[in-house]
Protein backbone atom coordinates (compact mmCIF):
# COMPACT_ATOMS: atom_id res chain seq x y z
CA UNK A 1 0.00 0.00 0.00
CA UNK A 2 1.48 3.34 -1.02
CA UNK A 3 1.12 6.73 0.62
CA UNK A 4 -1.35 7.87 -2.04
CA UNK A 5 -3.54 4.82 -1.32
CA UNK A 6 -3.59 5.65 2.40
CA UNK A 7 -4.48 9.28 1.71
CA UNK A 8 -7.32 8.13 -0.53
CA UNK A 9 -8.77 6.05 2.33
CA UNK A 10 -8.74 8.92 4.84
CA UNK A 11 -12.26 10.36 5.04
CA UNK A 12 -12.74 14.05 4.39
CA UNK A 13 -13.33 15.92 7.63
CA UNK A 14 -16.39 17.59 6.15
CA UNK A 15 -17.98 14.31 5.09
CA UNK A 16 -20.85 12.39 6.64
CA UNK A 17 -18.52 10.10 8.61
CA UNK A 18 -16.92 13.06 10.36
CA UNK A 19 -20.32 14.60 11.14
CA UNK A 20 -21.66 11.29 12.45
CA UNK A 21 -18.54 10.94 14.57
CA UNK A 22 -19.12 14.40 16.06
CA UNK A 23 -22.69 13.38 16.90
CA UNK A 24 -21.46 10.21 18.63
CA UNK A 25 -18.79 12.22 20.48
CA UNK A 26 -21.39 14.70 21.76
CA UNK A 27 -23.76 11.86 22.72
CA UNK A 28 -20.99 10.14 24.70
CA UNK A 29 -20.69 13.16 26.99
CA UNK A 30 -24.36 14.18 26.90
CA UNK A 31 -25.28 10.86 28.52
CA UNK A 32 -23.93 12.21 31.82
CA UNK A 33 -26.84 14.67 31.90
CA UNK A 34 -29.13 11.73 32.68
CA UNK A 35 -27.73 11.49 36.21
CA UNK A 36 -28.99 14.84 37.53
CA UNK A 37 -32.28 14.15 35.81
CA UNK A 38 -32.57 10.80 37.58
CA UNK A 39 -31.68 12.42 40.89
CA UNK A 40 -34.31 15.13 40.49
CA UNK A 41 -36.91 12.50 39.61
CA UNK A 42 -36.27 10.76 42.93
CA UNK A 43 -34.42 7.65 41.74
CA UNK A 44 -32.93 5.50 44.48
CA UNK A 45 -29.23 5.59 45.27
CA UNK A 46 -28.74 2.06 43.98
CA UNK A 47 -30.44 2.93 40.69
CA UNK A 48 -28.29 6.04 40.26
CA UNK A 49 -25.16 4.02 41.04
CA UNK A 50 -26.13 1.40 38.45
CA UNK A 51 -26.92 4.16 35.96
CA UNK A 52 -23.52 5.76 36.60
CA UNK A 53 -21.75 2.48 35.87
CA UNK A 54 -23.79 1.90 32.72
CA UNK A 55 -23.10 5.43 31.46
CA UNK A 56 -19.38 5.03 32.19
CA UNK A 57 -19.23 1.87 30.07
CA UNK A 58 -21.45 3.36 27.35
CA UNK A 59 -19.22 6.44 27.23
CA UNK A 60 -16.15 4.34 26.50
CA UNK A 61 -17.98 2.24 23.90
CA UNK A 62 -19.29 5.37 22.17
CA UNK A 63 -15.84 6.95 22.07
CA UNK A 64 -14.38 3.81 20.47
CA UNK A 65 -17.28 3.82 18.02
CA UNK A 66 -16.57 7.48 17.29
CA UNK A 67 -12.95 6.63 16.45
CA UNK A 68 -14.08 3.73 14.26
CA UNK A 69 -16.57 5.89 12.34
CA UNK A 70 -14.30 8.92 11.88
CA UNK A 71 -11.03 7.11 11.47
CA UNK A 72 -7.92 8.04 13.38
CA UNK A 73 -7.15 11.21 11.36
CA UNK A 74 -10.70 12.51 11.82
CA UNK A 75 -10.63 11.82 15.55
CA UNK A 76 -7.25 13.55 15.85
CA UNK A 77 -8.71 16.60 14.12
CA UNK A 78 -11.76 16.53 16.42
CA UNK A 79 -9.51 16.37 19.48
CA UNK A 80 -7.43 19.27 18.22
CA UNK A 81 -10.61 21.29 17.62
CA UNK A 82 -12.03 20.54 21.09
CA UNK A 83 -8.86 20.76 23.16
CA UNK A 84 -7.26 23.50 21.07
CA UNK A 85 -9.46 26.00 22.90
CA UNK A 86 -8.17 24.76 26.26
CA UNK A 87 -4.61 25.78 25.38
CA UNK A 88 -5.71 29.42 25.29
CA UNK A 89 -6.90 29.09 28.91
CA UNK A 90 -3.47 28.00 30.15
CA UNK A 91 -1.89 30.52 32.51
CA UNK A 92 0.88 32.76 31.23
CA UNK A 93 4.41 31.73 32.13
CA UNK A 94 5.52 34.83 34.06
CA UNK A 95 3.52 37.58 35.73
CA UNK A 96 4.32 41.08 37.02
CA UNK A 97 4.74 41.96 40.70
CA UNK A 98 1.28 43.48 41.15
CA UNK A 99 -0.47 40.51 39.53
CA UNK A 100 1.66 38.18 41.68
CA UNK A 101 0.64 40.01 44.87
CA UNK A 102 -3.04 39.93 43.91
CA UNK A 103 -2.77 36.23 43.10
CA UNK A 104 -1.14 35.47 46.45
CA UNK A 105 -3.95 37.26 48.30
CA UNK A 106 -6.50 35.33 46.23
CA UNK A 107 -4.65 32.09 47.03
CA UNK A 108 -4.13 32.64 50.77
CA UNK A 109 -7.45 34.28 51.74
CA UNK A 110 -9.67 31.20 51.21
CA UNK A 111 -7.11 28.92 52.85
CA UNK A 112 -6.70 31.10 55.96
CA UNK A 113 -10.45 31.66 56.31
CA UNK A 114 -11.11 27.91 56.01
CA UNK A 115 -8.48 27.21 58.70
CA UNK A 116 -9.93 29.81 61.08
CA UNK A 117 -13.63 28.93 60.64
CA UNK A 118 -13.82 26.22 63.34
CA UNK A 119 -12.02 28.41 65.90
CA UNK A 120 -14.18 31.46 65.18
CA UNK A 121 -17.33 29.34 65.53
CA UNK A 122 -16.09 27.99 68.88
CA UNK A 123 -14.98 31.35 70.28
CA UNK A 124 -17.86 33.45 68.99
CA UNK A 125 -20.84 31.33 67.76
CA UNK A 126 -23.01 33.06 65.19
CA UNK A 127 -20.37 35.61 64.14
CA UNK A 128 -19.62 33.93 60.83
CA UNK A 129 -22.62 33.61 58.49
CA UNK A 130 -23.03 29.98 57.40
CA UNK A 131 -23.90 30.69 53.77
CA UNK A 132 -22.87 28.13 51.15
CA UNK A 133 -22.52 30.85 48.52
CA UNK A 134 -19.65 32.42 50.46
CA UNK A 135 -17.94 29.04 50.72
CA UNK A 136 -18.38 28.47 46.98
CA UNK A 137 -16.98 31.96 46.35
CA UNK A 138 -13.91 31.04 48.40
CA UNK A 139 -13.42 27.90 46.31
CA UNK A 140 -13.76 29.86 43.07
CA UNK A 141 -11.32 32.45 44.39
CA UNK A 142 -8.77 29.72 45.10
CA UNK A 143 -9.16 28.23 41.62
CA UNK A 144 -8.99 31.65 39.95
CA UNK A 145 -5.78 32.42 41.85
CA UNK A 146 -3.98 29.67 39.93
CA UNK A 147 -4.71 31.49 36.67
CA UNK A 148 -3.77 34.88 38.11
CA UNK A 149 -0.48 33.56 39.54
CA UNK A 150 0.60 32.12 36.18
CA UNK A 151 2.48 29.02 35.09
CA UNK A 152 5.61 29.82 37.11
CA UNK A 153 3.59 29.35 40.30
CA UNK A 154 3.10 25.65 39.52
CA UNK A 155 6.85 25.25 39.15
CA UNK A 156 7.40 26.88 42.53
CA UNK A 157 4.77 24.70 44.23
CA UNK A 158 6.24 21.60 42.61
CA UNK A 159 9.71 22.60 43.80
CA UNK A 160 8.43 22.45 47.40
CA UNK A 161 8.01 18.70 47.03
CA UNK A 162 11.21 17.95 45.10
CA UNK A 163 14.19 17.48 47.38
CA UNK A 164 16.80 18.43 44.77
CA UNK A 165 15.02 21.54 43.43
Amino acid sequence: MTTSDIKAEVPATGGWRFKLGIGIFVLAFALWLILPLAGSMGASGARIAALTGAIFVANKVLLITCIAVMGKPGFQQLKSMVFGHAKRLAPSKTVGPIRHAIGLVMFCLPLVSAMLEPYIDTIWPGLRPNIWQLQALGDLLLIASFFVLGGDFWSKVRALFVRTA
